[in-house]
């Protein structure tokens, strides 16, 4: 089983380089769009502080001009009125002996008093200027913060953009590759359901009941057939017509299924694939309907599927993003089977390497992506219509948003609106040239792993009484209105919602 990331094993590594890339610029998109957003808020409060700071220094101008006008008019109309003060003047104005002996101090006294309020609104002024010119200061600086991040937004956004380009090239050959490997993979599947009924024919036709064990019948024709036990041809039935269905990481069946949901459903075992090799009972060579454990050994028990033969297998198959007839790989861990009666839980191989998750063959990222082809080229038949339009969405994503709507629906007596689901590599280029800032970079979107949708209908606009049904309810569905799209975040987006089930 080769080691690689999604995407490497079905299509030119080139695009699961550029993916990666884009990955990286649509961090530092979105770092940028947080810190733009707060420089932009620093800008404002900055140019609020300055108008205030400015406010304040022109009320002390007024009061510096109102205290020297109110001087000015003052001593202009006590000297207009007095003239200059003689003794009698001195006397009438004087408060006390001391005034009358030293008169000449009184106008002075009087000066000296209107000089004091004079030189505490200049101060105040001065204060002002000071302070006006510090939130000067603080606002240019919040400018260029402001310019500087635009400047690098705009690099990132042109670097994005080259890789869009890049993308382009690549996309014809990796979709190509993905249509003829359905194909196949198809052909393959509808040969071994015709073998299979094939076989389960002749049995009814010669009246031939399988029993507990298998056991050897010869035919009317004389041909040797051997007959499965009942609850062997029952679940390998169950299991041919669950070929073509979708693969999703938790899926227990009928619309979808894991590689382990597939062998809960048709034997009924509980647990993970390591929890059914622990308690089954082992066996050297594989018979149909028994049970394939697979590796590698380094990364635990990370797949099972059902023997057909001692070459071929049923499972779903995260990279092949469906139910499929595959071979049975070199990294088989053991064989075991059903029918047989349960044992004590005994120990099975444990992951011990540090690297990349795998998961019913597929690598199982945190990030949202859940097969083996790459965002965007998940093929049509892994993925379920919501019911609305050609809305589709991965199935277990489908299923909970199908529940999501006919609530809805009967709070508001409308069908919910959807605007974008599942959306194809191409739609993500061509949306990312429209509107690169906003848009998710190409490879990158959960639209492209079918876990997201865009809503419409009202739902589009924070404060409405849509988008607060949803923010109230949607929750237990496993959708939700992501952290980053709420209000304050830098990128409100009140019209996308994800699916975070798995």
């Amino acid at each position: 089983m080769p080691d690689a990331r999604p995407g490497e094993a079905f299509a030119d590594s080139k695009v699961a380089e550029l993916q990666r890339t884009a990955s990286d610029v649509q961090r530092e998109l979105g770092s940028l769009a947080g810190e733009i957003h707060n420089a932009e808020q620093a800008l404002q409060d900055a140019s609020a502080a300055l108008g205030t700071a400015r406010t304040v220094r022109e009320q002390a101008d007024e009061a510096v001009r109102a205290r020297q006008a109110d001087v000015d008019q003052y001593v202009s109309a006590l000297f207009g009125s007095f003239g200059r003060p003689n003794q009698l003047q001195v006397l009438l104005l004087a408060r006390s002996p001391e005034d009358f002996l030293d008169g000449s101090s009184l106008m002075a006294r009087v000066q000296e008093a209107e000089a004091k309020e004079l030189t505490g609104a200049t101060r105040r002024r001065e204060a002002a200027v000071t302070a006006e010119q510090a939130a000067e200061a603080a606002a240019k600086a919040a400018t260029d913060r402001k310019a500087d991040l635009d400047r690098r937004n705009g690099d990132a956004t042109n670097r994005a953009a080259a890789i869009t380009s890049e993308f382009r090239g690549k996309l014809a050959s990796a979709n190509a590759a993905v249509v003829a490997m359905q194909q196949a993979q198809r052909t393959r599947n509808e040969q071994t359901a015709t073998n299979w009924r094939a076989y389960t024919d002749k049995l009814a036709v010669a009246g031939i009941k399988p029993g507990a064990d298998a056991f050897e019948a010869t035919l009317q024709s004389g041909e040797r057939l051997l007959v499965l036990p009942a609850v062997t041809i029952q679940a390998v039935t169950a299991a041919v017509g669950a070929l073509g269905k979708p693969y999703v990481p938790r899926g227990d069946g009928p619309d979808a299924y894991s590689c382990d949901g597939l062998t809960r459903s048709i034997y009924g075992l509980a647990g993970s694939a390591a929890e059914q090799m622990a308690v089954l009972q082992p066996v050297p060579d594989p018979q149909p309907g028994d049970l394939v454990f697979v590796g590698p050994e380094r990364y635990g028990v990370q797949s099972v599927g059902v023997a057909l033969d001692p070459r071929t297998m049923i499972t779903a198959d995260a990279r092949l993003v469906g139910v499929v007839v595959t071979d049975i790989p070199p990294s088989v861990l053991g064989y075991a089977r059903p029918a047989l009666p349960r044992r004590p839980a005994q120990p099975v191989p444990q992951r011990t390497d540090n690297g990349l998750v795998w998961r019913c063959g597929g690598v199982d990222l945190p990030s949202g992506g859940w097969s083996g082809y790459p965002n965007g080229l998940i093929p049509p038949t892994a993925l379920c219509g919501v019911g609305i339009g050609t809305h589709a969405l991965r199935c277990d994503a489908a299923q909970a948003f199908r529940a999501l709507a006919a609530e809805f629906s009967a709070a508001f007596g409308r069908t919910v609106c959807v605007t974008d689901s599942y959306r194809t590599f191409d739609e993500q280029v061509r949306l990312y040239g429209v509107k690169p800032a906003l848009a998710a970079v190409p490879g990158t979107s959960n639209h492209g792993w079918g876990l997201a949708v865009d809503l419409c209908g009202g739902a589009q606009s924070y404060g409405t009484p849509e988008y607060a049904w949803l923010r109230a309810n949607a929750g237990r569905y496993g959708w939700s209105n992501p952290v980053w799209a709420l209000p304050g975040r830098g990128r409100e987006e009140p019209w996308h919602w994800e699916f975070g089930g798995d």
